[in-house]
């Protein structure tokens, strides 16, 4: 299993609509709204990262109301 954490800025006032579209992505575990430099986080678990890579090219970035990402892929080690 492959875990990628995407840290996203969204257009002022319209956290609240990403977010609710973010619920909806299928691969998505978890999804918070932060304070700081980005507006929404989101855990996405798949079974390779190519699968992770294409719901952030396509699905995350490809909302209207996204204005960045940024993605901190987990490793592929085993974890104890």
């Amino acid at each position: 299993m492959t875990t990628a954490y995407v840290l996203i800025n969204c257009e002022l006032g319209s956290e609240e609509k990403v977010f609710s579209e973010l619920k909806l992505i299928n691969k998505i575990k978890e999804t918070r709204e932060v304070f700081g430099a980005y507006d929404i986080i989101t855990k996405i678990e798949a079974s390779s990262a190519e699968i992770i890579k294409d719901i952030i090219a396509t699905k995350i970035r490809g909302m209207e109301r996204v204005r960045s990402t940024l993605t901190l892929m987990g490793s592929e080690k085993e974890q104890n």
